[in-house]
C-alpha cells in the first residue's frame, strides 16, 4: 500500500467493492464482446513474433535441424514397424532426445499395437517363363504353407470383373492390375483385395502396388481380413509386373505363380505414444496439439513417412524454446505409435483424454511428407476458418498462406470427427506415392531447405494460435 494512502480511501474503496458485488448477485457479468476486426488486429500484433520465427528456421542457426536429426535417427534406428525392436528404440531414442531438449511433462503413454513380421517371402512365375517376381507381403497377411503356393493366375482389373469371372478364380492366384486413380480411390484393392478374391475361391491375391509411379518398386500397407471370409496370403507386387501379367493375360498366354510367404501375426505387443510439452503460461489446462507418427513400415528407412512429420513437429516447439517464447495455452506434441495399422494408438490417446476434449483448441497433423509447403488444410467452423486465415498472412515473408480445406489426418480425426478444429500440412504431394510405402523411403527424398519452410508454417501457426487470448470458435 502506498504511503500516501489514507485509510479513509481504503474504506471506501472496500464498501464500494462491496456494493458492486451486492448489485450484481445472481446476475452474470458479461465479457466485452470482441468483434472480428479486434481479433485481427490481435494476430496482425504477432507479425514480428512470426518473422523472428522464419528466420530462426529458414535463415538463422535452427537452419537444417530438422533434417539433420531426421537422418541421424534414421540412419542410427532404421525403419520402425510397429511390435518391432527398432520402434522400441525409435520411441526410447526420442524420450531421451526430448528430455534432453528440456521440455516439459516429456513421457510416455503405454498402448497395445499389433505385431506382424512378414519373415521371408518370394514369388517366382514358372510359365510362360522363369522369372523372379518382387514382392512386399501386406501387413496382417497370413502366410503361405511351408512349401509354398504354386497356381495359375487370373488377371483382372477392377472387383468388378473379378467377380463377373469367379467362376475362373477357383483356386487360382488373382493378381489385379487395377490403374491408378488417386490414393484414395484405389487404395481399396490393397486393403481388400485378399477378401473379395477369397471370397471366389482364390488361394492367393497380388496387389499391383498403389502408386503413381514405379521404378519396379514394390509398396507395402496395411489390408483388412473379413471375419466369415477365408484368410489367404495377400502381397503386393511391382506396377511393372502387374502390367507385364496383363499383357500375357490378354494374349491368351498360361501364367503360373509359385508364392512363399512366411508371415505371421503375434499378440499385441507394449509400446507408447510420445508426449512433450511446453505448458501454457496463463491457460495450461488447454492444449494445441502438433504431431506425426513415428512408426513406419518395415521397408526403406520412414524417413519421409512419417519420420519427416515427427521431426518437424519436434521442431517446431525446438524453435519456441529457442526464442524464449511462453505461449498462453499448452503446446504439446506427440508422436503416435501404430499409425500404420489404422491410427492404433492415436485410438488409444483419445480414448484416454477425450474427457477433456473442451480444452483441446486446434489439433495438428503432418503426415503427407515435407515437401514444397503451399499452405495448411483446416477443418473446423466459418468462424474459426476465417481466424485461420488471418494467421496464415502471417506466413507472408515466406509467400506460403493459403488456407485450404480438409484438414486432418489419421491420427487426428478422432477429436475432428468430435467437433474440435484440426490442422494438416498441405505440401506439394505429386512424388509423394513414388516412395510411400516402399523401399526408396530414405533420407534420399528429405530436402532440407523444404523442411525448414515446412517448420516455419508449422511454428507460426502453432504459436500463434496457442498464444491467442481466446481459443478457435466451434
Amino acid at each position: 500500500m502506498s504511503a500516501k494512502m489514507k485509510p479513509g480511501y481504503f474504506f471506501l474503496a472496500s464498501a464500494f467493492t462491496i456494493l458492486l458485488l451486492s448489485l450484481c448477485a445472481g446476475k452474470r457479468i458479461h465479457k466485452t464482446v470482441r468483434t472480428f476486426e479486434d481479433i485481427k488486429r490481435e494476430i496482425a500484433d504477432y507479425s514480428s513474433i512470426a518473422e523472428a520465427i522464419i528466420d530462426l528456421a529458414v535463415h538463422g542457426k535452427a537452419q537444417n535441424r530438422s533434417y539433420d536429426r531426421l537422418a541421424l535417427f534414421v540412419d542410427t534406428i532404421g525403419n520402425r514397424l510397429s511390435g518391432s525392436r527398432n520402434l522400441d528404440q525409435a520411441i526410447m531414442y526420442m524420450y531421451n532426445a526430448l528430455q534432453k531438449d528440456g521440455f516439459d511433462n516429456v513421457h510416455l503413454e503405454p498402448v497395445k499395437v499389433p505385431h506382424w513380421e512378414r519373415g521371408e517371402e518370394f514369388a517366382i512365375m514358372l510359365e510362360p517363363r522363369n522369372q523372379s517376381i518382387s514382392i512386399l507381403g501386406l501387413g496382417s497377411s497370413v502366410g503361405t504353407p511351408a512349401k509354398g503356393i504354386t497356381a495359375e493366375v487370373l488377371v483382372v482389373t477392377s472387383f468388378t470383373e473379378l467377380h463377373r469371372r469367379a467362376l475362373e478364380a477357383r483356386g487360382k492366384i488373382v493378381v489385379y492390375n487395377q490403374p491408378y486413380v488417386s490414393y484414395g480411390e484405389t487404395v481399396k484393392y490393397r486393403s481388400f483385395g485378399a477378401v473379395e478374391a477369397a471370397k471366389v475361391g482364390a488361394v492367393a491375391s497380388l496387389i499391383r502396388s498403389v502408386a503413381s509411379f514405379s521404378i519396379y518398386s514394390p509398396h507395402t500397407g496395411w489390408q483388412v481380413y473379413q471375419a466369415d471370409v477365408p484368410k489367404i496370403p495377400t502381397a503386393c507386387i511391382a506396377v511393372e509386373d502387374a502390367e507385364m501379367m496383363a499383357r500375357m493375360a490378354s494374349r491368351g498366354t498360361k501364367i503360373v505363380i509359385t508364392l512363399k510367404m512366411g508371415a505371421k501375426t503375434y499378440p499385441d505387443a507394449d509400446s507408447f505414444n510420445t508426449v512433450a510439452e511446453i505448458i501454457g503460461r496463463k491457460y495450461p489446462e488447454q492444449v494445441v496439439l502438433v504431431s506425426g507418427h513415428l512408426d513406419s513400415w518395415d521397408v526403406g528407412q520412414g524417413a519421409m513417412d512419417d519420420g519427416s512429420g515427427a521431426f518437424v513437429s519436434w521442431e517446431a516447439l525446438s524453435i519456441i524454446k529457442d526464442l524464449g517464447l511462453s505461449p498462453k495455452r499448452t503446446l504439446r506434441l506427440v508422436l503416435w505409435t501404430g499409425e500404420e495399422q489404422g491410427g492404433v494408438g492415436s485410438s488409444q490417446y483419445y480414448q484416454l483424454h477425450k474427457v477433456n476434449i473442451s480444452n483441446f483448441d486446434l489439433v495438428m497433423e503432418m503426415d503427407s511428407g515435407t515437401f514444397m509447403p503451399l499452405g495448411l488444410q483446416f477443418t473446423g467452423t466459418d468462424k474459426a476458418r476465417a481466424i485461420m486465415k488471418e494467421v496464415m498472412m502471417l506466413l507472408q515473408p515466406i509467400n506460403i498462406t493459403n488456407l485450404y480445406e480438409h484438414g486432418g489426418g489419421t491420427d487426428i480425426s478422432y477429436w475432428i470427427e468430435a467437433g474440435v478444429p484440426g490442422a494438416s500440412l498441405f505440401d506439394d504431394i505429386q512424388k509423394y506415392f513414388w516412395f510411400h510405402h516402399s523401399q526408396g523411403d530414405t533420407m534420399t527424398v528429405q530436402d532440407p531447405t523444404l523442411m525448414n519452410l515446412c517448420a516455419a508454417v508449422w511454428t507460426v501457426v502453432s504459436y500463434v494460435i496457442a498464444d491467442m487470448e481466446e481459443m478457435l470458435p466451434r
